[in-house]
């Protein structure tokens, strides 16, 4: 995105990327579907963003959620909304918006470089020499600026691997640790019972909602769904809630959720259903015939719940409706979708160009921020993008005008 604002401007522009192709972590988002925004209301939309909601804000404001849509209709790609909401192109797939976009760049003159993994400046040239390791060994390439957009640390295999977090601290450049965001987590050190583990692994979870209070007391609640993994849980409805999560799990070293299996339904109604008699009826088809709740969900009560409370339909019931769930570690980085952490709003001026490195600039995952899933990650990356090459052209012709300036002075 910074390279198309940047070629748009009149700029030569070459792109290096580690990888033997471009945007591999942008095709994987679209195996299942590219979800490249959200259609929910401006206000709603930004609060996504939590706590760096102010420094995303900016971003948006130029390039948002309408603007990226017109920006893939531009390149023949239309979309729609889903029935969540979400924003999807067309045929679903990113392959077809990514070629086209990609033949637009190369014929408007941008070069790409594959298999060229930056590994920091060279000495004599801090911020313009930069050092190439490629197949055929180091090189050494000079340019006049530099966009920095080197990704989070997750799926290190699609090149995301977080190598260029050494290199900038040595260059006094503050980076926040790279954390897991939209993850799973465990629900203990072992896990699940290996009866639970192996009759419902990989089983969503759905209808149901969650609900989390933290030490601070700050409560948040959504409806929808999750997936039961090997060692805990994961999906959508846990994405949404992992940053709060992962932030209480380093604070206490522990995070509870409660889960209410049968969302709808009032406490009052699911114990009076429960209390009904169930004959020579086992507890389950009991549960299956008055609330519909079987399966995976039946397993999540004998998992969590006491023996002694399915003889108490008050217990019972009060575990169907705020069943708790104890979370103990998030998933590896590497499992996770996306990252927090990176570099600092701090460090970069309005522009997101380094303050300490004048002409090295910054977008992308590789900034300090997260967002759910939902199209709220992909919608930010691109504004950063043309925000950093709207802010090359800025601080270029800030440059120029100084330069003029010094040489009518000089004259003078």
């Amino acid at each position: 995105m910074a390279a198309e604002t940047l070629i748009a401007g009149g700029l030569r522009v070459d792109l290096y990327d580690a990888m033997p192709s471009v945007a591999r972590k942008f095709l994987q988002a679209g195996k299942g579907g590219l979800n490249l925004t959200h259609s929910e209301p401006f206000d709603l939309f930004l609060s996504r963003y939590g706590t760096h909601r102010d420094q995303i804000a900016p971003l948006l404001a130029t390039f948002g959620p309408e603007a990226l849509r017109d920006w893939a209709r531009g390149l023949g790609i239309e979309t729609f909304v889903g029935s969540s909401g979400r924003v999807f192109p067309s045929g679903m797939k990113a392959a077809p918006l990514l070629r086209a976009w990609l033949q637009c760049l190369r014929l408007a003159g941008l070069r790409i470089h594959v298999r060229h993994r930056w590994c920091g400046w060279d000495e004599s040239e801090v911020g313009h020499g930069l050092r190439f390791s490629t197949p055929g060994g180091e090189c050494l390439v000079f340019a006049d600026v530099v966009v920095l957009a080197l990704g989070g640390g997750s799926w290190a295999r699609l090149g995301s691997d977080g190598a260029w977090v050494p290199l900038l601290l040595q260059r006094g450049i503050p980076v926040a640790p790279l954390l897991p965001a939209n993850c799973g987590f465990d629900v203990s050190a072992a896990g699940w019972s290996e009866h639970f583990r192996a009759r419902f692994a990989g089983q969503p979870v759905k209808p149901v909602s969650v609900s989390f209070t933290d030490s601070k007391g700050v409560a948040q609640h959504r409806q929808g769904e999750f997936v039961v993994t090997a060692t805990g849980v994961e999906g959508s409805l846990i994405y949404a809630l992992s940053a709060s999560l992962r932030d209480e799990i380093a604070a206490t070293g522990c995070a509870t959720i409660h889960l209410d299996l049968a969302p709808g339904w009032a406490l009052s109604r699911v114990i009076e259903e429960v209390s009904r008699p169930r004959g020579s009826r086992s507890i389950s088809s009991h549960l299956q015939s008055r609330l519909g709740i079987k399966g995976v969900k039946t397993g999540l009560l004998r998992e969590l719940l006491a023996a002694e409370d399915f003889v108490d339909p008050v217990c019972l019931g009060t575990g169907i409706k705020h069943l708790p769930l104890r979370l103990h570690a998030a998933r590896p980085l590497d499992e996770a979708i996306s990252s927090a952490g990176g570099v600092v709003f701090e460090s970069l001026d309005e522009r997101l160009m380094l303050r300490s490195l004048p002409g090295v600039f910054c977008a992308g995952e590789m900034l300090d921020w997260e967002a759910p899933t939902g199209g709220y990650l992909l919608t930010a990356c691109f504004a950063s993008g043309r925000a950093a090459g709207l802010g090359v052209m800025a601080w270029i012709e800030a440059e120029s005008t100084a330069k003029q300036g010094f040489v009518r002075k000089q004259r003078a």
